[in-house]
Protein backbone atom coordinates (compact mmCIF):
# COMPACT_ATOMS: atom_id res chain seq x y z
CA UNK A 1 0.00 0.00 0.00
CA UNK A 2 0.95 3.74 -0.61
CA UNK A 3 2.25 5.02 2.54
CA UNK A 4 -1.06 7.75 3.33
CA UNK A 5 1.47 9.70 5.36
CA UNK A 6 3.65 10.91 2.58
CA UNK A 7 2.69 13.71 0.70
CA UNK A 8 2.38 13.77 -3.09
CA UNK A 9 4.78 14.81 -5.06
CA UNK A 10 3.80 18.27 -6.71
CA UNK A 11 4.31 18.93 -10.30
CA UNK A 12 6.87 21.75 -11.15
CA UNK A 13 6.06 25.32 -12.00
CA UNK A 14 6.59 24.52 -15.63
CA UNK A 15 4.70 21.09 -15.52
CA UNK A 16 1.97 23.30 -14.08
CA UNK A 17 2.19 25.88 -16.52
CA UNK A 18 2.93 23.99 -19.87
CA UNK A 19 -0.34 23.53 -21.27
CA UNK A 20 -1.37 26.98 -20.89
CA UNK A 21 2.42 28.35 -21.79
CA UNK A 22 2.67 26.41 -24.80
CA UNK A 23 1.08 24.41 -27.71
CA UNK A 24 1.57 20.53 -28.02
CA UNK A 25 4.08 19.43 -30.39
CA UNK A 26 2.27 17.28 -33.79
CA UNK A 27 3.99 13.76 -31.86
CA UNK A 28 2.45 14.89 -28.38
CA UNK A 29 -1.08 15.68 -29.78
CA UNK A 30 -0.77 12.22 -31.64
CA UNK A 31 -0.01 10.65 -28.83
CA UNK A 32 -2.79 11.70 -26.68
CA UNK A 33 -5.18 10.92 -29.33
CA UNK A 34 -3.74 7.52 -29.43
CA UNK A 35 -4.11 7.40 -26.26
CA UNK A 36 -7.58 7.89 -25.84
CA UNK A 37 -7.86 5.95 -29.24
CA UNK A 38 -6.39 2.64 -27.82
CA UNK A 39 -8.08 2.59 -24.61
CA UNK A 40 -11.70 2.67 -26.85
CA UNK A 41 -10.36 -0.54 -28.35
CA UNK A 42 -9.12 -1.88 -25.62
CA UNK A 43 -12.19 -1.87 -23.52
CA UNK A 44 -14.18 -3.06 -26.33
CA UNK A 45 -11.91 -6.24 -26.58
CA UNK A 46 -11.76 -7.07 -22.74
CA UNK A 47 -15.44 -6.61 -22.71
CA UNK A 48 -15.41 -9.09 -25.52
CA UNK A 49 -12.96 -11.25 -23.83
CA UNK A 50 -15.20 -11.50 -20.75
CA UNK A 51 -18.08 -12.14 -22.49
CA UNK A 52 -16.29 -14.28 -24.53
CA UNK A 53 -18.09 -12.97 -27.07
CA UNK A 54 -15.90 -10.75 -29.59
CA UNK A 55 -17.17 -7.91 -31.74
CA UNK A 56 -13.86 -8.32 -33.75
CA UNK A 57 -10.67 -9.11 -32.81
CA UNK A 58 -7.55 -6.82 -32.18
CA UNK A 59 -6.37 -5.60 -35.55
CA UNK A 60 -10.28 -5.75 -37.32
CA UNK A 61 -11.03 -3.03 -34.06
CA UNK A 62 -7.69 -1.27 -34.97
CA UNK A 63 -8.04 -1.27 -38.69
CA UNK A 64 -11.31 -0.24 -38.50
CA UNK A 65 -12.19 3.45 -40.15
CA UNK A 66 -13.06 5.46 -37.39
CA UNK A 67 -9.04 4.79 -36.01
CA UNK A 68 -6.89 7.73 -37.23
CA UNK A 69 -3.47 6.43 -35.47
CA UNK A 70 -3.54 3.13 -36.71
CA UNK A 71 0.09 2.22 -36.28
CA UNK A 72 0.28 3.83 -32.64
CA UNK A 73 -3.04 2.65 -31.54
CA UNK A 74 -2.66 -1.04 -32.54
CA UNK A 75 1.20 -1.35 -30.95
CA UNK A 76 -0.10 0.52 -27.75
CA UNK A 77 -3.21 -2.24 -27.51
CA UNK A 78 -1.21 -4.74 -28.12
CA UNK A 79 1.73 -3.70 -25.68
CA UNK A 80 -0.83 -2.82 -22.61
CA UNK A 81 -2.35 -6.11 -23.27
CA UNK A 82 1.04 -8.10 -22.83
CA UNK A 83 1.84 -6.40 -19.96
CA UNK A 84 -1.81 -6.33 -18.56
CA UNK A 85 -1.62 -8.87 -15.50
CA UNK A 86 1.48 -7.13 -14.28
CA UNK A 87 0.00 -3.55 -14.56
CA UNK A 88 -3.43 -4.65 -12.87
CA UNK A 89 -1.50 -6.39 -9.64
CA UNK A 90 0.84 -2.76 -9.72
CA UNK A 91 -2.48 -0.80 -9.89
CA UNK A 92 -4.50 -3.03 -7.30
CA UNK A 93 -1.32 -3.10 -4.80
CA UNK A 94 -0.49 0.51 -5.13
CA UNK A 95 -4.71 1.86 -4.33
CA UNK A 96 -4.21 4.87 -6.77
CA UNK A 97 -7.25 5.03 -8.59
CA UNK A 98 -10.39 7.13 -7.19
CA UNK A 99 -13.84 6.55 -8.34
CA UNK A 100 -13.24 9.24 -10.99
CA UNK A 101 -10.53 7.25 -12.93
CA UNK A 102 -11.61 3.87 -12.15
CA UNK A 103 -14.33 4.74 -14.28
CA UNK A 104 -11.88 5.09 -17.38
CA UNK A 105 -9.79 2.33 -16.19
CA UNK A 106 -8.47 1.41 -19.77
CA UNK A 107 -6.98 4.75 -20.33
CA UNK A 108 -5.44 4.30 -17.15
CA UNK A 109 -3.77 1.11 -18.39
CA UNK A 110 -2.46 2.44 -21.30
CA UNK A 111 -0.67 5.32 -19.50
CA UNK A 112 0.82 3.21 -16.65
CA UNK A 113 2.41 0.89 -19.41
CA UNK A 114 3.92 4.08 -20.71
CA UNK A 115 4.67 5.24 -17.59
CA UNK A 116 6.16 1.78 -16.67
CA UNK A 117 7.15 0.15 -19.88
CA UNK A 118 6.93 3.12 -23.08
CA UNK A 119 9.63 5.08 -23.85
CA UNK A 120 7.20 7.90 -23.95
CA UNK A 121 9.35 11.03 -21.69
CA UNK A 122 6.31 13.05 -21.82
CA UNK A 123 2.33 12.46 -20.92
CA UNK A 124 0.25 15.44 -21.77
CA UNK A 125 -3.86 15.21 -20.27
CA UNK A 126 -5.53 15.33 -17.20
CA UNK A 127 -5.08 11.45 -16.52
CA UNK A 128 -1.61 11.35 -17.49
CA UNK A 129 -0.75 13.77 -14.93
CA UNK A 130 -2.89 12.59 -12.59
CA UNK A 131 -0.48 9.30 -12.91
CA UNK A 132 2.65 11.47 -13.48
CA UNK A 133 2.20 12.29 -9.95
CA UNK A 134 2.16 9.04 -9.06
CA UNK A 135 5.09 7.55 -10.64
CA UNK A 136 7.19 7.05 -7.32
CA UNK A 137 4.60 4.38 -5.68
CA UNK A 138 4.01 2.48 -8.95
CA UNK A 139 8.10 1.95 -9.10
CA UNK A 140 8.03 0.96 -5.79
CA UNK A 141 5.24 -1.46 -5.94
CA UNK A 142 6.36 -3.04 -9.07
CA UNK A 143 10.19 -3.57 -7.69
CA UNK A 144 8.20 -5.28 -4.61
CA UNK A 145 6.42 -7.39 -7.13
CA UNK A 146 10.17 -8.34 -8.69
CA UNK A 147 11.25 -9.79 -5.54
CA UNK A 148 8.11 -11.07 -4.36
CA UNK A 149 7.91 -13.33 -7.62
CA UNK A 150 11.66 -13.87 -7.24
CA UNK A 151 12.48 -12.06 -11.03
CA UNK A 152 15.46 -9.73 -11.25
CA UNK A 153 14.03 -8.46 -14.85
CA UNK A 154 10.76 -7.49 -16.48
CA UNK A 155 12.04 -10.05 -18.86
CA UNK A 156 11.96 -12.70 -16.01
CA UNK A 157 8.68 -11.50 -14.83
CA UNK A 158 6.86 -11.81 -18.45
CA UNK A 159 8.13 -15.28 -18.44
CA UNK A 160 5.22 -16.71 -17.32
CA UNK A 161 2.78 -14.85 -19.53
CA UNK A 162 4.47 -16.11 -22.50
CA UNK A 163 3.63 -14.84 -25.78
CA UNK A 164 4.18 -16.61 -29.06
CA UNK A 165 6.12 -14.76 -32.27
CA UNK A 166 4.35 -16.59 -34.70
CA UNK A 167 6.14 -15.49 -37.92
CA UNK A 168 3.69 -15.70 -40.26
CA UNK A 169 3.39 -14.91 -44.02
CA UNK A 170 1.65 -11.93 -45.76
CA UNK A 171 -1.26 -12.69 -47.64
CA UNK A 172 -2.89 -10.57 -49.53
CA UNK A 173 -5.62 -11.53 -52.16
CA UNK A 174 -6.20 -9.41 -55.60
CA UNK A 175 -9.87 -8.14 -55.74
CA UNK A 176 -10.34 -8.77 -59.59
CA UNK A 177 -13.30 -6.80 -59.71
CA UNK A 178 -10.66 -3.77 -59.47
CA UNK A 179 -7.23 -4.82 -60.52
CA UNK A 180 -5.94 -8.16 -62.10
CA UNK A 181 -3.39 -9.68 -60.61
CA UNK A 182 -0.51 -9.28 -62.93
CA UNK A 183 -1.09 -5.51 -62.22
CA UNK A 184 -0.78 -6.06 -58.54
CA UNK A 185 2.46 -8.20 -58.42
CA UNK A 186 4.10 -5.89 -60.64
CA UNK A 187 2.79 -2.83 -57.90
CA UNK A 188 3.46 -4.47 -55.13
CA UNK A 189 6.89 -5.95 -56.21
CA UNK A 190 8.13 -2.43 -56.31
CA UNK A 191 8.66 -2.14 -52.55
CA UNK A 192 8.34 -6.07 -51.39
CA UNK A 193 9.22 -9.23 -52.68
CA UNK A 194 5.69 -10.75 -54.18
CA UNK A 195 4.86 -14.31 -55.18
CA UNK A 196 2.02 -16.36 -55.99
CA UNK A 197 0.12 -18.48 -53.74
CA UNK A 198 0.54 -22.03 -55.26
CA UNK A 199 -3.35 -22.95 -54.90
CA UNK A 200 -5.73 -19.29 -55.13
CA UNK A 201 -5.07 -17.68 -58.36
CA UNK A 202 -5.73 -14.45 -56.87
CA UNK A 203 -3.86 -14.79 -53.60
CA UNK A 204 -0.07 -13.39 -53.47
CA UNK A 205 2.29 -13.73 -50.72
CA UNK A 206 4.50 -11.57 -49.36
CA UNK A 207 7.45 -11.62 -46.32
CA UNK A 208 6.31 -11.85 -42.49
CA UNK A 209 5.81 -8.71 -40.98
CA UNK A 210 5.22 -6.64 -44.36
CA UNK A 211 3.02 -3.73 -43.23
CA UNK A 212 0.55 -3.01 -46.38
CA UNK A 213 -1.99 -1.18 -44.15
CA UNK A 214 -1.14 2.24 -45.69
CA UNK A 215 -0.67 1.07 -48.73
CA UNK A 216 -2.72 2.73 -51.79
CA UNK A 217 -3.71 -0.80 -53.19
CA UNK A 218 -5.12 -1.64 -49.47
CA UNK A 219 -6.68 1.37 -49.37
CA UNK A 220 -8.59 2.20 -52.43
CA UNK A 221 -9.89 -1.91 -52.21
CA UNK A 222 -8.02 -3.06 -55.27
CA UNK A 223 -6.09 -6.16 -52.55
CA UNK A 224 -7.53 -7.06 -49.01
CA UNK A 225 -4.94 -8.82 -46.23
CA UNK A 226 -6.73 -12.14 -45.60
CA UNK A 227 -4.85 -15.26 -44.83
CA UNK A 228 -4.62 -18.14 -47.35
CA UNK A 229 -7.36 -20.53 -44.76
CA UNK A 230 -9.53 -18.12 -44.99
CA UNK A 231 -9.37 -17.33 -48.87
CA UNK A 232 -10.00 -21.35 -49.40
CA UNK A 233 -13.51 -21.12 -48.43
CA UNK A 234 -14.94 -19.05 -51.22
CA UNK A 235 -13.10 -20.59 -53.45
CA UNK A 236 -14.16 -23.84 -51.83
CA UNK A 237 -18.10 -22.94 -52.85
CA UNK A 238 -16.87 -22.15 -56.13
CA UNK A 239 -20.03 -19.50 -57.41
CA UNK A 240 -20.82 -18.97 -60.88
CA UNK A 241 -21.22 -15.69 -62.38
CA UNK A 242 -24.83 -15.38 -62.31
CA UNK A 243 -25.80 -17.58 -59.43
CA UNK A 244 -27.80 -16.14 -56.71
CA UNK A 245 -25.67 -17.22 -53.37
CA UNK A 246 -26.08 -16.26 -49.39
CA UNK A 247 -23.05 -15.74 -47.03
CA UNK A 248 -25.13 -16.35 -44.16
CA UNK A 249 -22.57 -14.96 -41.01
CA UNK A 250 -20.71 -12.18 -43.25
CA UNK A 251 -19.03 -9.58 -41.71
CA UNK A 252 -16.76 -8.08 -41.98
CA UNK A 253 -16.77 -8.98 -45.39
CA UNK A 254 -13.67 -10.91 -47.06
CA UNK A 255 -15.37 -13.75 -47.88
CA UNK A 256 -18.39 -11.52 -48.76
CA UNK A 257 -16.11 -9.51 -51.59
CA UNK A 258 -14.20 -12.54 -52.77
CA UNK A 259 -17.70 -14.39 -53.88
CA UNK A 260 -18.59 -11.27 -55.76
CA UNK A 261 -15.09 -11.53 -57.44
CA UNK A 262 -15.80 -14.99 -58.21
CA UNK A 263 -18.68 -14.05 -59.83
CA UNK A 264 -17.14 -11.82 -61.96
CA UNK A 265 -19.46 -8.91 -60.01
CA UNK A 266 -22.61 -11.00 -61.92
CA UNK A 267 -25.81 -12.40 -60.13
CA UNK A 268 -26.81 -11.52 -56.53
CA UNK A 269 -25.10 -12.19 -52.88
CA UNK A 270 -27.14 -11.36 -50.33
CA UNK A 271 -25.01 -10.75 -47.21
CA UNK A 272 -26.58 -11.67 -43.57
CA UNK A 273 -25.28 -10.00 -40.64
CA UNK A 274 -26.79 -9.46 -37.09
CA UNK A 275 -24.83 -7.15 -35.31
CA UNK A 276 -25.15 -3.64 -36.10
CA UNK A 277 -21.69 -2.28 -35.74
CA UNK A 278 -20.59 -5.75 -37.80
CA UNK A 279 -23.23 -4.56 -40.37
CA UNK A 280 -21.93 -1.07 -40.70
CA UNK A 281 -18.21 -3.03 -41.78
CA UNK A 282 -19.87 -5.22 -44.18
CA UNK A 283 -21.18 -2.39 -45.72
CA UNK A 284 -18.16 -0.27 -45.97
CA UNK A 285 -16.41 -3.66 -47.41
CA UNK A 286 -18.23 -4.16 -50.50
CA UNK A 287 -18.33 -0.60 -51.16
CA UNK A 288 -14.71 -0.18 -50.88
CA UNK A 289 -14.47 -3.10 -53.00
CA UNK A 290 -16.92 -2.41 -55.57
CA UNK A 291 -19.02 -5.63 -54.90
CA UNK A 292 -21.99 -3.53 -56.71
CA UNK A 293 -23.90 -7.34 -56.35
CA UNK A 294 -24.02 -7.47 -52.81
CA UNK A 295 -27.10 -6.78 -50.56
CA UNK A 296 -26.33 -6.25 -47.41
CA UNK A 297 -29.37 -8.07 -44.88
CA UNK A 298 -29.12 -6.93 -41.07
CA UNK A 299 -30.62 -10.45 -39.81
CA UNK A 300 -30.32 -13.28 -38.36
CA UNK A 301 -29.89 -16.06 -41.59
CA UNK A 302 -31.72 -18.39 -39.36
CA UNK A 303 -34.84 -16.47 -40.10
CA UNK A 304 -34.91 -16.11 -43.71
CA UNK A 305 -37.60 -18.80 -44.94
CA UNK A 306 -36.61 -21.09 -47.01
CA UNK A 307 -39.50 -21.28 -48.85
CA UNK A 308 -39.83 -17.78 -49.54
CA UNK A 309 -39.95 -16.75 -53.18
CA UNK A 310 -36.97 -14.06 -52.57
CA UNK A 311 -34.81 -17.16 -52.04
CA UNK A 312 -35.85 -19.72 -54.42
CA UNK A 313 -33.37 -19.23 -56.58
CA UNK A 314 -30.84 -19.24 -54.27
CA UNK A 315 -27.60 -22.17 -55.50
CA UNK A 316 -25.25 -21.56 -53.35
CA UNK A 317 -24.92 -20.74 -49.13
CA UNK A 318 -21.55 -19.81 -47.44
CA UNK A 319 -21.66 -20.69 -43.74
CA UNK A 320 -19.47 -19.37 -41.85
CA UNK A 321 -20.63 -19.27 -38.21
CA UNK A 322 -19.65 -17.98 -35.19
CA UNK A 323 -16.72 -20.22 -33.56
CA UNK A 324 -13.87 -20.65 -30.79
CA UNK A 325 -11.52 -18.54 -33.12
CA UNK A 326 -8.87 -20.98 -31.65
CA UNK A 327 -7.36 -21.76 -35.16
CA UNK A 328 -6.38 -18.10 -35.71
CA UNK A 329 -5.11 -17.43 -32.26
CA UNK A 330 -1.98 -16.37 -33.06
CA UNK A 331 -3.21 -14.29 -35.89
CA UNK A 332 -6.23 -12.44 -33.89
CA UNK A 333 -3.76 -12.10 -31.24
CA UNK A 334 -6.21 -13.42 -28.62
CA UNK A 335 -3.25 -14.92 -27.22
CA UNK A 336 -2.63 -11.58 -25.06
CA UNK A 337 -6.62 -11.25 -24.16
CA UNK A 338 -6.90 -12.15 -19.91
CA UNK A 339 -8.64 -15.46 -20.80
CA UNK A 340 -5.47 -16.82 -22.79
CA UNK A 341 -2.91 -15.56 -20.39
CA UNK A 342 -4.51 -16.94 -17.25
CA UNK A 343 -5.09 -20.06 -19.07
CA UNK A 344 -8.61 -20.05 -18.87
CA UNK A 345 -8.84 -19.69 -23.10
CA UNK A 346 -10.97 -22.13 -25.39
CA UNK A 347 -9.90 -25.67 -24.40
CA UNK A 348 -10.99 -25.16 -21.10
CA UNK A 349 -14.44 -23.55 -21.77
CA UNK A 350 -16.36 -26.36 -22.45
CA UNK A 351 -20.23 -24.77 -21.88
CA UNK A 352 -19.22 -22.06 -24.47
CA UNK A 353 -17.86 -24.88 -26.83
CA UNK A 354 -20.96 -26.70 -26.64
CA UNK A 355 -22.98 -24.26 -27.16
CA UNK A 356 -21.16 -22.65 -30.10
CA UNK A 357 -21.78 -25.87 -31.75
CA UNK A 358 -25.40 -25.87 -30.94
CA UNK A 359 -25.62 -23.10 -32.96
CA UNK A 360 -23.49 -23.99 -36.20
CA UNK A 361 -25.45 -27.10 -36.38
CA UNK A 362 -28.51 -25.37 -36.51
CA UNK A 363 -27.43 -22.77 -38.85
CA UNK A 364 -25.89 -25.68 -41.35
CA UNK A 365 -29.62 -28.02 -40.87
CA UNK A 366 -31.19 -24.03 -42.07
CA UNK A 367 -28.87 -23.84 -44.42
CA UNK A 368 -28.91 -27.09 -46.31
CA UNK A 369 -33.15 -26.94 -46.23
CA UNK A 370 -33.09 -24.21 -49.05
CA UNK A 371 -34.89 -25.87 -51.67
CA UNK A 372 -32.25 -24.78 -55.09
CA UNK A 373 -29.20 -24.67 -53.45
CA UNK A 374 -26.92 -27.06 -55.04
CA UNK A 375 -23.70 -26.07 -53.11
CA UNK A 376 -22.95 -25.71 -48.81
CA UNK A 377 -19.59 -25.05 -47.65
CA UNK A 378 -19.69 -24.71 -43.87
CA UNK A 379 -16.33 -23.31 -42.82
CA UNK A 380 -14.19 -22.50 -38.61
CA UNK A 381 -11.57 -20.99 -37.84
CA UNK A 382 -11.47 -23.52 -35.18
CA UNK A 383 -8.95 -26.52 -34.20
CA UNK A 384 -12.05 -28.30 -31.92
CA UNK A 385 -13.89 -31.54 -33.08
CA UNK A 386 -16.54 -30.69 -31.65
CA UNK A 387 -17.13 -27.60 -33.55
CA UNK A 388 -15.83 -29.34 -37.23
CA UNK A 389 -16.57 -32.81 -37.27
CA UNK A 390 -19.02 -33.45 -34.70
CA UNK A 391 -21.15 -31.02 -36.32
CA UNK A 392 -20.95 -32.79 -39.83
CA UNK A 393 -21.07 -35.96 -38.49
CA UNK A 394 -24.68 -34.77 -36.36
CA UNK A 395 -26.21 -33.10 -39.67
CA UNK A 396 -25.23 -36.08 -42.05
CA UNK A 397 -28.61 -37.60 -42.04
CA UNK A 398 -30.14 -34.49 -43.01
CA UNK A 399 -28.13 -33.71 -45.23
CA UNK A 400 -28.73 -36.69 -46.98
CA UNK A 401 -32.22 -36.78 -46.68
CA UNK A 402 -31.83 -33.40 -48.88
CA UNK A 403 -29.96 -35.78 -51.24
CA UNK A 404 -26.50 -33.66 -50.05
CA UNK A 405 -23.49 -35.46 -50.06
CA UNK A 406 -19.71 -34.36 -48.94
CA UNK A 407 -17.57 -33.43 -51.61
CA UNK A 408 -13.83 -32.78 -51.80
CA UNK A 409 -12.60 -29.33 -51.86
CA UNK A 410 -9.22 -29.07 -53.08
CA UNK A 411 -8.46 -32.64 -53.78
CA UNK A 412 -4.78 -32.04 -54.22
CA UNK A 413 -4.54 -30.67 -50.49
CA UNK A 414 -2.94 -32.65 -47.92
CA UNK A 415 -4.47 -32.23 -44.33
CA UNK A 416 -7.89 -34.16 -44.17
CA UNK A 417 -10.55 -34.31 -41.56
CA UNK A 418 -10.02 -36.14 -38.28
CA UNK A 419 -11.23 -39.42 -38.99
CA UNK A 420 -14.20 -39.70 -36.32
CA UNK A 421 -16.55 -39.17 -38.78
CA UNK A 422 -17.87 -41.60 -42.28
CA UNK A 423 -16.31 -39.41 -45.35
CA UNK A 424 -14.20 -37.82 -43.20
CA UNK A 425 -11.03 -37.65 -46.27
CA UNK A 426 -13.63 -35.46 -47.41
CA UNK A 427 -13.31 -32.79 -44.92
CA UNK A 428 -10.52 -30.24 -45.32
CA UNK A 429 -8.44 -29.14 -42.22
CA UNK A 430 -5.23 -26.40 -42.02
CA UNK A 431 -2.76 -26.77 -39.13
CA UNK A 432 -1.80 -23.93 -37.01
CA UNK A 433 1.79 -25.10 -36.73
CA UNK A 434 1.88 -26.06 -40.18
CA UNK A 435 -0.24 -23.39 -42.05
CA UNK A 436 0.20 -20.71 -39.23
CA UNK A 437 -3.96 -20.42 -38.63
CA UNK A 438 -6.05 -23.55 -37.97
CA UNK A 439 -9.28 -23.53 -40.17
CA UNK A 440 -11.99 -26.20 -40.53
CA UNK A 441 -13.67 -26.48 -44.39
CA UNK A 442 -16.81 -28.85 -45.33
CA UNK A 443 -18.43 -28.89 -49.07
CA UNK A 444 -21.93 -30.39 -49.48
CA UNK A 445 -23.26 -30.72 -53.05
CA UNK A 446 -26.21 -32.26 -54.94
CA UNK A 447 -27.48 -32.04 -58.73
CA UNK A 448 -30.33 -30.94 -60.02
CA UNK A 449 -31.71 -35.02 -60.56
CA UNK A 450 -31.01 -35.42 -57.10
CA UNK A 451 -32.82 -32.26 -55.13
CA UNK A 452 -35.49 -32.28 -57.44
CA UNK A 453 -37.40 -35.24 -56.24
CA UNK A 454 -36.75 -34.16 -52.45
CA UNK A 455 -40.29 -33.95 -50.82
CA UNK A 456 -41.37 -30.37 -50.95
CA UNK A 457 -44.54 -29.64 -48.68
CA UNK A 458 -46.94 -27.42 -50.18
CA UNK A 459 -49.75 -27.95 -47.93
CA UNK A 460 -51.34 -25.56 -45.26
CA UNK A 461 -52.28 -26.10 -41.74
CA UNK A 462 -54.35 -23.86 -39.29
CA UNK A 463 -52.37 -24.62 -36.31
CA UNK A 464 -50.86 -21.31 -34.67
CA UNK A 465 -47.26 -23.35 -34.76
CA UNK A 466 -47.00 -22.89 -38.17
CA UNK A 467 -47.13 -18.56 -37.39
CA UNK A 468 -43.87 -19.45 -35.44
CA UNK A 469 -40.22 -18.54 -37.30
CA UNK A 470 -39.01 -21.58 -38.88
CA UNK A 471 -42.32 -23.66 -37.95
CA UNK A 472 -43.06 -24.54 -41.42
CA UNK A 473 -39.63 -25.95 -42.04
CA UNK A 474 -39.81 -28.22 -38.86
CA UNK A 475 -42.26 -29.71 -39.79
CA UNK A 476 -40.94 -30.54 -43.11
CA UNK A 477 -38.06 -32.02 -41.63
CA UNK A 478 -40.06 -34.24 -39.27
CA UNK A 479 -42.01 -35.76 -42.51
CA UNK A 480 -39.20 -35.92 -44.39
CA UNK A 481 -37.10 -37.99 -41.77
CA UNK A 482 -41.11 -40.18 -41.52
CA UNK A 483 -40.05 -40.81 -44.78
CA UNK A 484 -36.77 -41.92 -44.55
CA UNK A 485 -36.27 -43.20 -40.93
CA UNK A 486 -38.50 -45.31 -38.07
CA UNK A 487 -38.98 -42.53 -35.69
CA UNK A 488 -37.05 -44.09 -32.94
CA UNK A 489 -33.99 -44.15 -34.75
CA UNK A 490 -34.12 -40.37 -35.61
CA UNK A 491 -34.14 -40.33 -31.69
CA UNK A 492 -30.83 -41.77 -31.65
CA UNK A 493 -29.59 -39.74 -34.51
CA UNK A 494 -31.18 -36.26 -33.76
CA UNK A 495 -32.20 -35.78 -30.60
CA UNK A 496 -29.08 -38.33 -28.75
CA UNK A 497 -26.54 -37.68 -31.67
CA UNK A 498 -23.21 -37.02 -28.69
Amino acid sequence: MVNKKKKPVQPTKAQATEPKNRRLTNAERSSYFARREAAKVLKTVLQGDVKRKAVGSIKTLVYSPSIRNKKATFALVCQTLKYLPIIKDVMETANILNSKWKRQQELMYIITYDILFGQVETLTGDAEKYLILRKGPLQSVLAKILVKKGAKRIEDLMAQYQIYDVKKPRYVRVNTLKMDVETAVFELGKENVVQKDDLIPELLVLPPGTDLHNHSLVTNGSVFMQGKASSMVAAALGPKPGWEVIDACAAPGNKTIHLAALMKGKGKIVACELNKDRVKRLEYTTKLAGADNVEVLHGNFLNLNPDDQLYSQVRAILLDPSCSGSGTVADRLDYLLPSHTSGEGDSGDVGRLTKLAAFQEKALIHALSFPSVERVVYSTCSIHQIENEDVIKSVLPVAASYGFQLATPFPQWPRRGLPVVEGSHHLLRTDPVEDKEGFFIALFTRNASTFTEVPHETETDNSSDYMQPGAFKRHRYRKMFVRSFPFTKLSKLYLHRR
